[in-house]
């Protein structure tokens, strides 16, 4: 709100001042080691509307969310999603300048999956009802950001991936939550070395 503000629009900002505040940025990133960006670009938007539709989103599902799994693991599978998504998108598109936090959103939606999958045998009838519930309200987001052209879907997808990860573990054994962090971790790094690797073929 105070970037669009101070930077005289309120529903759009300048890509300048957004790269300059901790937007993903791939020569900030991997030419001067801002790695730091991961976590911020997910905190700044590209103007007001980006920001009202991603809070309403995270207000529908994270409340969703809370009901099944404790708050360390809402923020573990949160910021997992959100930063995968964040390398997924420099990998893909390195030479764009990414902020949102739809990543970390799409992580919460495909927690929510997760979860749903790993009770199908106890939730009975009801599975597919709530699989129905949750795929309208993911397929309208998906639809968005196809018809969008500025929308990354590669960060959305890396953050729905992550996030069915990180609840289907979490709801089977809470030490197969503890290996999802892991390859999380893991997946992370690689992606840390594809993404300088796809920066460095793109500016040649």
């Amino acid at each position: 709100m105070f970037l669009a503000v101070a930077n005289g629009g309120f529903v759009t900002i300048d890509l300048k001042l957004l790269a300059y505040t901790g937007a993903l940025f791939a020569p900030t990133v991997v030419e001067e080691g801002e790695w730091w960006r991961l976590l911020s670009a997910m905190f700044l938007h590209s103007g007001m509307t980006h920001l009202l539709m991603n809070m309403v989103s995270l207000y529908i599902v994270g409340r969703m969310l809370e009901r099944f799994v404790s708050a360390y693991a809402y923020t573990v599978i949160y910021f997992a999603s959100g930063i995968v998504g964040g390398l997924l998108s420099l990998y893909v598109h390195p030479l764009s300048i990414g902020v949102g936090a739809s990543g970390a959103i799409f992580g919460i939606f495909g927690a929510l999956v997760g979860i749903v999958v790993a009770n199908k045998v106890r939730m009975g009838g009801y599975f597919n009802e709530a699989m129905r519930e949750i795929a309208a309200v993911l397929g309208i987001n998906l639809f968005i950001g196809l018809a969008i052209p500025e929308i990354d879907m590669t960060a959305h997808i890396g953050g729905l991936i992550t996030g069915f990860a990180g609840g289907w573990s979490y709801t089977k054994k809470r030490r197969f939550f503890f290996v999802f962090i892991v390859i999380t971790f893991v997946a992370a790094l690689y992606l840390v070395g594809s993404s300088d690797a796809s920066y460095v073929a793109a500016v040649r």
